[in-house]
């Protein structure tokens, strides 16, 4: 995958999902990128997700950095005029004012009235999600398609954090904790999804991230799932474009019940909901959509193959959205 280095940048883009891809967009996109932070103690949890919102044009187009405070459950969306964005065309590095994200790191300060907040935080071993040439991410070979309503990109499954975190008055060691970045970019969410990440299991180099979400294609629309579970290191794939199929979504107010398989593995889980901040969320471009995002769901995964359990474990401090009108997923 070297020489994809050499191509430009609008085409190098397919195969490196951290870059920036609003290359050319003038209205109706948005970009954000997602560094969940958890510390040691699993007491203290955290989302940074900058981002860009073009919306209709020159009116309402802005960047954004957006702050979740997964203990407290509240959240903050600090505006910032749209000349303050700026990105490397040759590497994954964001500059929203001072504010810069790149693979590694994480260097934010946000203040406002009643908040503020500020990370110096270093990202170290990361999982990257593998690339290959037909299959450049976590979507596959979907990600060639042009018209897609939303894409996805799991940038770390896992990794060590190294830094420090200040949220309000409160200073919080961020030394030997674990990380999982993610981002999504596009024109709007899903009419209807569930996502929920956890790498916080009791095995090492453990991870689940998990997406469910009703897809326009072409004249129609299909349920579509992608789904990774990183076991001891090694990567097992869930998604529609491998031929992995929905078999059970049962959402209640308090647990989320799935079940995903293929023809020889099925992944079950079962998510207990935990109270959410409000995120904004994109439609059209325009960041006026309202999602609850808990940092604290238990969620119960088991993985078998041909009917054999193989692994079967609980992630703590779990991240789970349910979005939308979820009887469309049925």
């Amino acid at each position: 995958m070297g020489a994809v280095r050499l191509l430009p940048y609008y085409i190098r883009r397919i195969w490196d999902d951290a870059l920036y891809h609003g290359y050319g967009k003038r209205r109706r996109f948005f970009e954000g990128w997602y560094y969940k932070l958890v510390d040691s103690t699993g007491k203290n949890r955290f989302a940074v997700i900058p981002g860009i919102a073009l919306g209709d044009g020159e009116r309402t187009a802005h960047a954004f950095i957006q702050i979740l405070d997964g203990t407290g459950v509240r959240a903050h969306y600090e505006r910032y005029d749209i000349n303050d964005f700026q990105h490397d065309p040759l590497r994954f590095d964001i500059r929203i004012g001072r504010n810069r994200f790149t693979r590694d790191h994480v260097k934010c300060a946000v203040t406002a009235d009643r908040f503020s907040f500020a990370a110096d935080v270093s990202l170290q071993h990361t999982t990257p999600w593998p690339v290959t040439l037909f299959a450049p991410g976590i979507m596959g070979p979907y990600a060639f398609a042009p018209f897609m309503e939303c894409y996805h990109g799991v940038l770390s499954l896992d990794h060590a954090l190294e830094g420090t975190v200040s949220i309000d008055d409160r200073y919080v060691d961020m030394n030997d904790g674990r990380g999982y970045c993610e981002k999504d970019w596009g024109r709007s969410f899903p009419s209807a999804w569930v996502w929920m990440q956890t790498n916080h299991f009791p095995e090492p180099e453990t991870s689940l991230t998990f997406s469910l979400a009703k897809i326009p294609w072409l004249n129609g629309r299909f349920t579509g799932c992608i789904a990774g579970l990183l076991l001891r290191g090694k990567l097992y794939r869930f998604a529609s474009y491998t031929g992995a199929r929905l078999k059970e979504i049962a959402v209640s107010s308090a647990e989320v019940r799935c079940t995903v398989a293929d023809g020889r593995c099925a992944l079950h889980i079962v998510a207990q909901r935990g109270a959410g901040a409000a995120l904004a969320a994109p439609a059209d471009g325009v960041m006026t959509g309202r999602i609850a995002e808990s940092m604290s769901s238990r969620i119960m995964v088991t993985f078998t193959d041909r009917g054999k359990e193989i692994y079967s474990g609980e992630g703590m401090h779990g991240g789970l959205e349910v979005g939308g009108d979820i009887t469309q997923l049925t």
